[in-house]
């Protein structure tokens, strides 16, 4: 029996995740006790904790757990070579969705049954490493602090671009709700619940930031769709949104696969730290084959939205041919909307692709033990990077088309010219969508 005593360096509990990785590297050789092919070692493994040294430790959870050996040993086996160490791969042990104790104690045994043929033809055990993997305090107190500034920002800008759209007479067009929705699914996955597990034992916590990402996910993947037809749609045909369901359709799919195969593992984990989809040949192909489905799907997304922002691109430049006919004021001001909602498809792809970049690299990270000698890092700075980005987005999307109480030259029966100098400065809500710019791209918009 082993057993080891993982103390929480972090005075103030701010180390919230870890991962422990079992690895059976002082696995030696001796001549007729070799590590047979596909060798499986069972492990009895115990988690208690304390929050002092003198209390009594309570455990936390036990189970008996199957893991395949797989090791090599780099010399000849030979008699000269007994002793020598097997050298073998990481093994998924452990992982905890919150540490908010002080002292967690880890008791290890590997029983021995040679007639059920437990523990047998693993060679002989000479110690066991453990590598731990957590999410360090400086990281959390970045995380923690993003979250809290973030979180009342995002809803105040929420709220105010929901009472400009019911200060309006007209009913929200599609546009409007859907941004409306995404800007809900921000604030739901910038609220930072993470400060209620430094003190409570929530070991949930990663299950449910799965399904907040996951939520987002769907929502940000929806609102580019959508928001990319709606300005290719004709006016007859937008601001409907059953004619998005095959684009959409396939999201939410995905996104239940996602919320499946999560539950899968992180399901099983609310009540057996130490299980892991990844133990088994079965789950591990499973697994691969999941995270290359997902990174392919994610790759023709983004190419698929390439091409419909080359459409609205293809779009608006047969609007320009509009543009000479109409007064000096008129063009200046079509020609500075074209040029700023251009400039904001641009910022979308590269939102996008960055997202798929960061969905591909997370699912990746998730199996990193099964890829041999390519290692992977996801640095925290890219991390924190990818949201930032999309709280800056989601606020410049509801800043930018939140609709106007005002109208201006409507009813001005002698001042075209000023009504035109007015709208130089501002975008004009229009009674059949939320800015200017959104009647022009229609196929059948009129002037």
């Amino acid at each position: 029996m082993a057993g080891a005593i993982i103390e929480n360096m972090s005075s103030k509990k701010l180390v919230i995740f870890g991962v422990i990785l079992l690895l059976f590297q002082a696995l030696s050789f001796m001549v007729g006790g070799l590590i047979e092919e596909g060798a499986l070692a069972t492990v009895d493994v115990a988690l208690a904790y304390r929050d002092d040294t003198l209390s009594e430790w309570t455990e936390m959870a036990h189970s008996v757990e199957q893991r395949e050996l797989k090791c090599k040993f780099n010399t000849q086996k030979n008699y000269e070579n007994e002793g020598r160490y097997y050298d073998c791969d990481l093994l998924p042990f452990m992982e905890l969705g919150s540490v908010s104790h002080k002292y967690y104690l880890l008791n290890i045994r590997l029983p021995v049954h040679e007639r059920k043929k437990i523990n047998v033809g693993i060679g002989e055990v000479k110690d066991i490493q453990l590598v731990g993997i957590h999410q360090n305090g400086g990281f959390t107190k970045v995380w923690f602090a993003m979250k809290t500034f973030l979180t009342p920002s995002i809803l105040i800008v929420l709220v105010w671009y929901w009472r400009r759209i019911t200060l309006m007479t007209r009913p929200p067009v599609l546009l409007e709700k859907v941004i409306f929705a995404l800007g809900i699914s921000m604030t739901f996955i910038n609220i930072p619940v993470e400060w209620f597990s430094v003190g409570f034992d929530w070991t949930w916590m990663l299950l449910f930031g799965d399904i907040r990402q996951g939520i987002f996910y769907s929502m940000l993947l929806s609102f580019w769709i959508i928001f990319c037809g709606e300005h290719l749609m004709d006016q007859t045909e937008r601001n409907r949104f059953s004619i998005y369901w095959k684009q959409v359709g396939p999201i939410v799919f995905g996104s239940f696969c996602l919320f499946i195969f999560d539950m899968c593992e992180r399901g099983v984990q609310l009540t057996n730290p130490f299980y892991s989809i990844w133990a088994s040949d079965v789950g591990t192909e499973l697994a691969m084959a999941f995270i290359v489905v997902a990174g392919i799907c994610a790759c023709l997304y983004f190419l698929f939205l390439c091409f419909m922002v080359f459409q609205v691109f293809r779009n608006i430049s047969g609007k320009r041919s509009s543009l000479p006919a109409m007064s000096k004021a008129r063009r200046l001001h079509y020609e500075g909307l074209i040029f700023r909602f251009k400039f904001l498809m641009l910022v979308t792809l590269f939102c996008a692709a960055m997202t798929v970049i960061f969905f591909i690299i997370s699912q990746v990270m998730e199996g990193h033990w099964q890829w041999g000698s390519q290692k992977l890092e996801l640095n925290s700075a890219f991390f924190t990077g990818i949201y930032g980005m999309w709280n800056l987005y989601v606020f410049a999307i509801m800043f930018l088309y939140a609709p106007s109480h005002k109208r201006y030259g409507d009813n001005q029966s002698g001042g075209q010219s000023s009504g035109e100098e007015i709208q130089l400065t501002t975008t004009i809500t229009h009674v059949d969508g939320p800015t200017e710019l959104y009647k022009m791209t229609g196929k059948a918009a009129q002037e």
